[in-house]
C-alpha cells in the first residue's frame, strides 16, 4: 500500500460555491484514502453562507488566515503571503493545491519560496474576463503568468478554461490537464420529486417550472430569464420560475418582477444547503443556465444527472455539458428573446425533454463522479512527488 500523504488545499474564501464544493470534495476523497489534509481558508462572510458548517467534514483540519481576503489588498495581501510562507515552513507538506484566484497567487508563491515537493493549482473559473476593466484583467494575467512559473501543474475544471490560460500566454498548453469538477451524481441521480416541498414552495401540481440554480450576483444572467419570461408566461400561464440561491441582487430582481407583474410566477427559495439542491432540481422540467462567467457549470451538470434539460450560453465551460440539441439547447449570448423561444420550444414538447433529460443523465454520471475526481487527483500527486 503506497504512503498517505500529506496534503493541504488553500482557497480564499469557503461559501457555498462550486469551486468549494469542488475543493471540499477533493478533501473528502483524500481522507477516504487516508491521507492527513488540511484547508486553508480566509474569512468566510456573505449571504453566499459558510460551507464547512452546512457540510462539516469529520478529520479536516481547518486553517484560517485572517488576511487571505478576496478584495485586492496590498497590506492585507502581503500578511497573507508571510502567514502562508510561515505554515508550509512549519508543517511540511507533500503537497499545496490552491483554488481561486486570489489564493492560487498567494499560495503558490508561498509554497514555491517554502521548496514544497509538489505545488499544483485548480482554475475553477478566470479572474479575467470580458465584462471588467481592461487594466484589471491586465493586472490579473500578469500574476496567473508570475503562479503559473511557480507551480509544477495546473488543472482545469473545464477545456475551455485552458484554452483561454494559453490565449492569454500565462502558460504553455503542457502545462495544464482537465480535471472536471466532481459531484455528488447519486444524490440527483436518484432524486425525485417530494409533493411537500413543491407545496411549501407554492407551486401548484399542475405547473411546469423552470429553475435556475445561482447566487443572486451579478454577472449570473438572471435578469435574462426576467425579460424572457413575459413571453413563456404568455404561452404557459401557469408557469413557475425556481430561483435556487441568494445574494445582493434580490432587491432589485423582486423589485424588477413586481414591475412586470409576475410575482405569482417567480419562486425565491433563498439559500438551499448543497446537500438539498437535489431535491429542487428533481421539480425542475427545464433549467436555465445564463451565467456570463463560469468555469464549469455545476449546476447544469447537477440538472442533467437528475434527467433535466438545460438552456444557455455558449461561454466557457458550458458548451462541454450543454451540448446542442442532445442535452438541451444553447442561446446567443445576452438574447432574452431566444432564451424565451428556448424554454417555450421544451415545456412545450414532453419527448424532447425527456430524450435530452436522459442523454445529459448519461453523459455526466461518469464523467463527473467525485470519487474519479479523486483518482486523478491522487494519482497526479503521486506521479509528480516520484518525478
Amino acid at each position: 500500500m503506497s504512503e498517505p500523504m500529506r496534503i493541504c488545499h488553500v482557497i480564499t474564501r469557503m461559501i457555498v460555491g462550486g469551486a468549494q464544493e469542488n475543493t471540499l470534495l477533493t478533501c473528502r476523497d483524500h481522507l477516504e484514502k487516508g491521507h492527513a489534509v488540511a484547508l486553508v481558508t480566509g474569512p468566510t462572510t456573505g449571504p453566499e453562507g459558510k460551507l464547512l458548517q452546512k457540510q462539516p467534514l469529520p478529520g479536516l483540519e481547518i486553517i484560517e488566515i485572517p488576511h487571505l481576503v478576496r478584495e485586492l489588498s496590498l497590506g492585507a495581501d502581503r500578511r497573507a503571503y508571510r502567514e502562508l510562507r510561515e505554515l508550509f515552513r512549519s508543517r511540511s507538506f507533500d503537497v499545496v493545491h490552491t483554488h481561486s484566484s486570489k489564493a492560487g497567487i498567494l499560495g503558490r508563491m508561498a509554497a514555491w519560496k517554502e521548496r514544497v515537493p509538489v505545488v499544483v493549482h485548480t482554475v475553477h473559473g478566470q479572474a479575467f474576463h470580458p465584462y471588467q476593466a481592461a487594466w484589471r484583467n491586465w493586472l490579473y494575467i500578469l500574476a496567473e503568468r508570475y503562479a503559473a512559473r511557480r507551480c509544477h501543474r495546473i488543472y482545469a475544471v473545464a477545456q475551455a478554461m485552458i484554452d483561454q490560460c494559453v490565449d492569454a500566454g500565462v502558460a504553455p498548453r503542457e502545462k495544464y490537464e482537465v480535471v472536471y469538477s466532481g459531484m455528488d451524481m447519486d444524490a440527483f441521480a436518484n432524486a425525485r420529486p417530494e409533493p411537500e416541498l413543491r407545496a411549501s414552495l407554492g407551486i401548484p401540481p399542475d405547473a411546469l417550472v423552470v429553475g435556475k440554480v445561482a447566487r443572486l450576483f451579478e454577472l449570473k444572467g438572471h435578469e435574462y430569464l426576467i425579460q424572457a419570461a413575459p413571453a413563456i408566461v404568455a404561452r404557459f400561464p401557469h408557469v413557475r420560475f425556481l430561483l435556487v440561491g441568494d445574494g445582493n441582487l434580490r432587491g432589485e430582481l423582486e423589485a424588477e418582477i413586481a414591475r412586470l407583474g409576475l410575482q405569482e410566477h417567480f419562486v425565491f427559495a433563498g439559500l438551499v444547503p448543497p446537500a438539498d439542491v437535489c431535491r429542487y432540481t428533481a421539480l425542475m422540467d427545464v433549467l436555465v443556465h445564463l451565467s456570463l462567467r463560469e468555469g464549469l457549470p455545476r449546476t447544469v451538470v447537477q440538472g442533467l444527472a437528475s434527467g433535466v434539460p438545460a438552456i444557455g450560453f455558449p461561454l466557457d465551460g458550458t458548451p462541454e455539458v450543454i451540448l446542442d440539441g442532445q442535452t438541451g439547447l444553447l442561446c446567443p449570448t445576452g438574447d432574452a428573446v431566444a432564451v424565451g423561444e428556448a424554454v417555450n420550444a421544451l415545456l412545450g414538447d414532453s419527448d424532447r425533454r425527456r430524450a435530452m433529460g436522459d442523454a445529459g443523465r448519461e453523459l455526466v454520471l461518469e464523467r463527473f463522479s467525485w470519487h474519479r475526481m479523486g483518482d486523478v487527483l491522487e494519482a497526479e500527486y503521486r506521479r509528480l512527488l516520484g518525478r
